[in-house]
């Protein structure tokens, strides 16, 4: 039964995580109906480390764009530095790099880990404090509308008529790196959807919905990376195999739905908008508070 959860916690996984609808709210939604039979603090670690499957997709989907390293057979004919016959390490550097580095994809990297550090710096500090006062059904149907409302009103208000200032990873600066890096802290906060909050950035930094959201893509492998190896860390490792076992099966099919989601999410973004999802955040957020006030859903911390 156990594993049979695991499966459909994958399954949701899999469907939400791409999209600006908030995976972890959809994951605790679940989690009030299946309630996985499993040791202390073995679910807060599932529903982080669960993310390792999806984030394996966008690793495969997007290698080819994102791995940095060619051959020297590939190199370029033309040294890709000013001086490079420069002796000394800079020198050894600059020959390195013209003989096995995409250096487009080396600072492709080093934005993205620019993008990745206010969030994970700031999650380490808050991380119990999140989870204490932040982590409750209130503040994430709350949040749940606010960005959906924010995803309607900016595709209504701002993006008629916009030409897009950013429409591949090559026209991305430095300070739009370190912007998108901030407003990802908002992600911080749940029921906000670290991927909703970044395409929003973006896009109010003049991204294409498309290049936005590729750049969240790539965004998420370090930052959930990061974010499973802290809970796995904190778990001190003491679960049972059957726990392990379900983990890896949640991981499994979360990866292999991912890679349909995130084909069909880049196709639909490149004729229509993100409206359906700011609506669909609204109807969700007012579920959530109505289940809220009626008692089905609790008023305390959903950390366990």
């Amino acid at each position: 039964m156990e594993i049979l959860k695991s499966i459909l916690f994958g399954l949701i996984e899999g469907l939400t995580e791409w999209l600006p609808i908030s995976s972890s709210t959809h994951i605790e939604l679940a989690d009030q109906i299946l309630r996985m039979n499993a040791t202390a603090g073995f679910f807060s670690v599932f529903e982080v480390v669960i993310q390792l499957g999806a984030i394996a997709a966008v690793i495969v989907v997007y290698f080819q764009r994102l791995w940095p390293f060619h051959t020297k057979k590939n190199a370029p004919e033309k040294s890709q530095f000013a001086n490079p016959e420069e002796g000394g390490a800079v020198g050894g550097f600059q020959r390195f790099a013209d003989n096995y580095l995409y250096m487009d994809k080396v600072v492709l990297w080093l934005k993205i880990l620019i993008s990745v550090l206010p969030a994970a710096i700031l999650g380490l500090i808050l991380d119990d404090f999140r989870d204490q006062y932040l982590n409750n059904w209130l503040v994430i149907g709350i949040m749940m509308l606010v960005y959906g409302a924010l995803f309607v009103l900016i595709e209504l208000f701002f993006m008629p008529g916009r030409k897009a200032r950013v429409t591949n990873m090559r026209k991305i600066t430095w300070l739009d790196a370190l912007l998108i890096g901030a407003v990802q802290c908002l992600s911080l906060i749940p029921g906000t959807s670290r991927s909703g909050v970044t395409i929003l950035g973006a896009l109010l930094l003049g991204f294409s919905r498309v290049c936005a959201t590729e750049y969240t893509f790539f965004v998420a492998i370090p930052t959930m990376l990061g974010a499973s190896l802290v809970k796995i860390v904190k778990s001190g490792f003491g679960f049972k195999a059957t726990e392990y076992i379900a983990l890896f099966v949640g991981m499994g099919v979360a990866f292999v739905v991912s890679l349909f989601v995130i084909r069909f999410f880049i196709r639909y973004l490149k004729k229509h908008d993100f409206i359906p999802f700011g609506f669909y955040r609204i109807a969700l957020g007012i579920l959530i508070l109505i289940l809220l006030v009626a008692g089905v859903l609790s008023g305390g911390s959903l950390a366990r």
